[in-house]
């Protein structure tokens, strides 16, 4: 097994309560706290990013309510273990769309508006990974050792530097994507199609938001599989995703500058990669590491990540964010 076989009843309301949470806050986020465009404060995304951490930590809550006693503890362990291991396998997110919109020059004010409809087509396309993932994984069980071995080898191109960006706007599907729908150059706004001279036209955001959902596919085979380590139930992997990814735009805002100062964030998250993989080659063959340990170490991997970077950037001189 992956993780540790809960075999247990989810309760009805679940999967409504779930879903209903994730759309009320999508709905407050853009209709109310994002309904102009405006560029984002570092008190703001700060303020934000701590409201999603708060929510997505607090669902803990649910998991442990609609669940039967018996398994509510170690299905809750699990939820906070994968959201940890998704939240820091984003921050890589965080970096590469500071990359593309910079490569498209996207104004600031428009950049969470596209965010937003890349956000929303992350969490579909999450949900249709981890369906296929816990299926694929229930039925044959070898492909943990394919995931295992796929996620070490990923964390070790990382820790020796092959895993370098790529031009944004040098892809086969933004290729593909201008050759095949009329777009104009100019931005309009933050519509995603525009008029002009009668003709209907994508504006460069549609592109952008192609390249980032693109992206999007690129982690989701990194971190479902990650997760799914940590745990098969669907509710669980997709909740800890969920509320992980919905985060991301206000930790966006949050780190998008300061990429430079987290210099060990990415051999922190080889480490996890690494770890993880270990792990479901591990318990592919009947070692299982506890649920409560791999939490503790994915907490350890992160402070420490962390920690060690904010020292380096601060004898580095770095005391300050850098906004545009």
């Amino acid at each position: 097994m992956i993780a540790a076989e809960v075999t247990s009843v989810l309760a009805p309301w679940a999967w409504p309560v779930l879903l209903g949470a994730i759309g009320s806050a999508l709905l407050v986020d853009i209709l109310i706290m994002h309904r102009r465009p405006h560029v984002a404060s570092l008190r703001e995304a700060a303020t934000e990013s701590a409201i999603w951490i708060t929510l997505g930590v607090s669902f803990v809550g649910i998991i442990w309510l609609a669940y039967p006693r018996a398994d509510s503890g170690a299905l809750s362990v699990q939820y906070l273990a994968a959201y940890l291991i998704e939240k820091s396998l984003s921050v890589d997110n965080v970096f590469v769309w500071a990359s593309i919109f910079a490569h498209f020059g996207v104004p600031r004010e428009y950049q969470h508006r596209t965010l937003f409809w890349g956000i929303f087509g992350a969490l579909v396309l999450r949900f249709m990974f981890i369906l296929v993932g816990t299926t694929v994984i229930e039925r044959f069980e070898i492909v943990m050792l394919l995931f295992g071995a796929f996620l070490i080898f990923t964390g070790s191109k990382i820790v020796r530097g092959k895993d370098a960006d790529h031009d944004p706007g040098d892809s086969v599907t933004l290729r593909v994507f201008r050759r095949l729908v009329p777009s104009t150059t100019a931005y309009d706004g933050q519509k995603l199609w525009t008029r002009v001279n009668g003709r209907r036209l994508a504006t460069p955001l549609l592109a952008v938001l192609v390249v980032v959902e693109m992206s999007d596919v690129v982690f989701a085979v990194d971190s479902v599989p990650a997760v799914l380590a940590v745990s098969r139930e669907q509710f669980v992997v997709f909740a800890s995703n969920a509320w992980a990814i919905l985060g991301l735009r206000a930790l966006y805002f949050l780190l998008a500058d300061m990429r430079s100062r987290f210099v060990y964030m990415p051999h922190t998250i080889a480490l996890l990669l690494v770890y993880v993989g270990g792990k479901m080659i591990a318990a592919y063959f009947g070692l299982h590491i506890p649920v409560l340990l791999s939490l503790a170490v994915v907490v350890s991997f992160l402070a420490g990540g962390v920690l060690l970077s904010l020292a380096v950037s601060r004898r580095r001189g770095y005391s300050s964010v850098p906004r545009p």
